[in-house]
């Protein structure tokens, strides 16, 4: 099959999937649908799939989420590209953000991918983490509320960012200063009667230059999206030879708190051993739930929107929300 075929087949199970996924949702909602769920699920690969979503949405329905006791800042960084950095930074911060988290998100990355995703502004005249690294603007200067998920704001990323490598490099304290405007932004909500933020994730450029550096000094925790592909540890080594060196020299508290398995395939082998290598070498890090291969995760950006708006019904969506469920539960 070409590839062009491959992509039309994928791109109308994952219609069919969505739509059977809605209708099994509608029936989900009184007890003799559900029931009839349970009882195809024996006989249709399809019905128990979806008689297994139904499951973990009523799960998830009944999870407790607490506020964590304080902002917890999170850099999600892989120096490996295209492994879901930008995708999961967007969609685990709109599934926080939907359960009702206040959230802020840092995109220092100069592709500006997750103010896109957001539906902000990031065109070259809009004010930008530019000005904040750079120019010391106030992070209170440059947030933007994103215009589909309330409680969820962000600091977007412009393409001048691409030049801020080198410009940093002759500026003082050019390690710690994204962390000192988040602090001060901090410092600035409380002042004029805002409510804490619960969470904030910074989303990297696949790199380990200053950009990176001032994410890791400015948060206590980093999540690593790795997928479940051949080359899934590869460069892993190098990222924790990294943090390593921050938490010495620049900030000791900073902790790889979690991993994150994405483009999850369960019709191959491989994904499942390479999920499984991952779990073996960091048992305590990894997140039980995993993201899968989805067309709908893939479409949501070319609408400036998460898959969370775009399609809450899709598989694609069910797994960011326990993600992020799972990720609140281990603060």
């Amino acid at each position: 099959m070409t590839k062009e075929g491959w992509l039309v087949q994928e791109k109308r199970v994952s219609r069919e999937t969505s739509g059977a996924a809605r209708a099994a949702e509608a029936a989900a909602s009184t007890a003799e649908g559900s029931s009839i769920l349970e009882s195809l699920a024996a006989s249709s690969p399809l019905a128990a799939e979806l008689a297994d979503e139904n499951r973990r949405r009523k799960k998830l329905t009944t999870t407790e989420l607490n506020r964590p006791s304080q902002t917890r800042a999170i850099t999600v960084s892989n120096q490996k590209g295209g492994v879901g950095k930008t995708t999961s930074t967007v969609n685990l911060s709109a599934a926080l953000a939907d359960q009702g988290f206040n959230v802020l998100v840092i995109d220092i990355d100069p592709q500006g991918n997750a103010s896109t995703a957001l539906g902000v502004d990031h065109s070259a005249d809009a004010d930008s983490v530019y000005d904040v690294l750079i120019e010391d603007f106030a992070l209170a200067d440059v947030v933007a509320d994103c215009p589909d998920v309330p409680r969820l704001q962000v600091v977007p990323a412009t393409i001048h960012l691409a030049g801020a490598e080198i410009e940093l490099v002759s500026l003082v304290a050019r390690e710690q200063r994204l962390a000192r405007a988040l602090a001060e932004y901090y410092r600035y909500r409380e002042d004029n009667g805002l409510e804490r933020l619960d969470f904030v994730f910074i989303d990297c450029p696949p790199s380990l230059g200053l950009l990176t550096v001032n994410a890791f000094v400015a948060a206590q925790e980093v999540l690593i999206p790795i997928q479940c592909e051949y080359y899934a540890l590869e460069g892993l080594s190098q990222l924790l030879n990294n943090i390593g060196m921050i938490q010495k020299h620049l900030n000791p508290p900073l902790k790889v708190s979690t991993i994150l398995l994405t483009m999850y395939d369960g019709r191959t082998n491989l994904a499942s051993q390479v999920a499984g290598e991952v779990r073996e070498h960091f048992p305590e890090s990894v997140l039980q739930s995993v993201i899968p291969r989805s067309v709908r995760i893939s479409e949501a950006p070319s609408y400036q929107q998460t898959v969370i708006t775009y399609d809450r019904s899709s598989t694609g969506a069910l797994a960011y929300l326990e993600a992020a469920a799972e990720l609140v539960q281990r603060s």
